[in-house]
């Protein structure tokens, strides 16, 4: 899935996380993180600020992210002893908002505020306070849906009792057309694809929208039962069913996706009302919800009232100062490095795991990048801890070294290797220009996103210049006003960039959420554009190998992209460090999305 990033907060896109309970994976969500964190310099590795036990480490050994199912999850969820309804809450973010439309909200915070607060789809899930980690329930469908034998098939039998935000009932049908929306990639082009991927007929139909007269002929309804035909073996189904891809859209009411986007009809315990695309949203009750068929969502407060372009010190200062409404403030940003201290003393810091991954994809379209070295200066030219300390990131807590594509903790990420020997974490100017220097490519220009509404990302796009310039490159940062336009700009084919930064997060514990959408034709997270027929030979081959196969076939895979092709930028693996006010109440890591526990939330009186 994709994150929207400031401070490590919003992946660009799509999907879930990620440890396996076999046989099935968990959710994802990609990363659009600080467009610009880049910096200069060297470093040793000793410049961590943050306590290991806070960072994502304890969630890589811990696993989580969704690998538990309960199938059989009471409905309705138990209350929350001590919480009680009532209260208003403020969620400020830097990270801009992209489209709420359900079939394409592939980001961690649209994905995650839709799927917690606003719609339900097949499957969802709930925080397990034993456990302290997401466990996969079921939602619109009674339990997590009934496979044939070989994993071709997959039937869900859907609760009766559900609503629309007009009273209007949810039908199969409705789920059914939520579906074949999910496929339409030219009307929701930031969507995840795997529909395209993983059902019957996805390589060819087009969607609703941009093929009316079509149909994928994988979608049958019988009664209350909904039953899709796979291309081949997908296990993963429960998982892609907790997607806010998978929740029921009336047609006859949806037949202008931009207007739908504007206000979806919510069948979640809250509804929009006053929305600024990008801006600002307002959650209300959706007075229709029925919490008698909900396995895993409360609805305490009364409203959440959410500003997407708050400047990231100004959210620090509000929620630690903790005077009047800011006790009822939070957000799902990470907390800047200087305010770490004070917000471990207020007793109001929520850290975690994020299984995600940063990267710089340099467009393989462009000719300067098709020599694998030039792009591997790239990688030496990246400043790492001076790029994420510039962009206000924790070193080793919200911010860790990569090298690997698959973050720790995924069952089918491979041993380590380290393409570049910089540990993930050293830049190295000089090596970067000897490389140019041997493609006769010195001088190469560097079009990234930089944000000017945000100071860090002004910070982190001029400590990538300084090392982008010794190593010999001509950077040509390009200005835009938002995170959300320049999530917009990032998506566009046609900017005029040759360089995107942004992020992933699996959408399940398993290469399949990773290397299809990144690496694969049809990947709505492939930024580099990369397009190679042998890694899509092998793509295709893994995904119909036997189950118990496949985690080693996506590891050697992973290794091989890097190690042959090289076609990104390892920037860095995600932690998360939230504050919130000190009368909220429930707020907890959801590893699933690195967000809050949004159904738990609530303030006390």
């Amino acid at each position: 899935m994709t994150i929207v990033v400031a401070r490590g907060s919003n992946t660009p896109r799509k999907g879930y996380y990620m440890y396996w309970k076999r046989p099935m994976a968990a959710v994802s969500v990609l990363a659009l993180t600080a467009l610009a964190a880049c910096g200069g310099g060297d470093n040793d590795g000793e410049t961590s600020t943050g306590d290991p036990s806070d960072s994502a480490t304890s969630f890589i050994e811990g696993g989580g992210a969704g690998q538990n199912q309960d199938a059989e999850a009471p409905v309705p969820v138990a209350e929350i002893e001590g919480a009680v309804a009532g209260g208003d809450i403020d969620v400020l973010s830097i990270s801009g908002l992209t489209t709420m439309h359900p079939s394409e909200a592939y980001y961690v915070n649209t994905a995650s505020i839709l799927s917690n607060l606003v719609v339900r789809s097949l499957t969802q899930y709930i925080y397990d306070a034993e456990s302290k980690q997401m466990v996969l329930v079921p939602d619109l469908a009674t339990d997590l849906g009934t496979p044939n034998d070989d994993f071709t098939e997959w039937t869900f039998t859907l609760r009766d009792g559900i609503k629309y935000e007009d009273g209007s009932p949810v039908t199969p049908e409705d789920v059914g057309f939520g579906i074949l929306a999910s496929f339409d990639r030219d009307t929701f082009p930031d969507g995840a694809a795997y529909s395209n991927d993983y059902f019957l007929n996805g390589d060819k139909y087009k969607g609703p929208y941009s093929d009316p007269q079509g149909d994928c002929d994988c979608v049958t309804v019988s009664g209350n039962d909904i039953t899709i035909k796979m291309a081949g073996p997908f296990p993963d189904m429960p998982y892609w069913g907790a997607f806010p891809a998978i929740s029921p859209i009336p047609e006859a009411k949806a037949k202008d996706p931009n207007a739908y986007a504007r206000h979806p009809l919510a069948t979640g315990p809250y509804k929009f009302g006053d929305y600024k695309p990008g801006d600002t949203l307002e959650l209300v009750r959706n007075d229709q919800w029925d919490q008698a068929t909900d396995a895993a969502r409360h609805a305490y407060p009364d409203s959440y009232n959410m500003d997407f372009n708050t400047p990231s010190a100004t959210i620090d200062q509000t929620i630690l100062a903790d005077q009047g409404d800011a006790q009822t403030t939070m957000t799902y940003d990470n907390v800047l490095a200087p305010d770490l201290a004070k917000a471990k003393q207020s007793g109001n810091l929520v850290t975690g795991g994020q299984p995600c991954t940063a990267f710089w994809y340099p467009d393989s379209r462009k000719p300067e990048w098709k020599d694998i070295n030039v792009r591997k200066a790239l990688g030496y030219a990246y400043s790492y801890a001076d790029a994420w300390l510039a962009g206000g990131e924790i070193v080793g807590v919200t911010r860790i070294p990569g090298t690997t594509i698959q973050p720790p903790g995924i069952p089918s990420r491979p041993e380590e290797y380290d393409v570049l020997g910089n540990g993930g974490e050293r830049s190295d100017t000089e090596q970067a220009k000897q490389l140019l220097t041997d493609a006769d490519a010195l001088g190469t220009e560097v079009k990234f996103l930089y944000v000017t509404s945000d100071p860090l990302s002004v910070d982190a796009k001029n400590a990538n210049v300084k090392t982008l310039t010794e190593a010999g490159f001509e950077p040509k940062p390009v200005a835009v006003a938002d995170s959300t336009a320049a999530a917009e700009m990032r998506a566009d084919p046609n900017a005029p960039l040759n360089l995107r930064s942004g992020g992933w997060c699996s959408d399940w514990p398993s290469g399949a959420s990773w290397m299809p959408p990144l690496f694969g034709p049809t990947g709505g997270a492939n930024y580099a554009y990369f397009d190679e027929k042998a890694v899509n030979t092998q793509i295709k081959e893994i995904q119909a190998s036997p189950i118990d196969e496949q985690a080693d076939l996506w590891a050697a895979l992973d290794e091989e992209i890097m190690t042959k092709y090289y076609p990104v930028v390892n920037t860095g693996y995600y932690g998360v460090a939230a504050l919130h006010g000190s009368a909220i109440q429930g707020f907890l890591n959801d590893d699933v999305f690195g967000m809050p526990t949004w159904k738990d939330i609530h303030v006390q009186e």
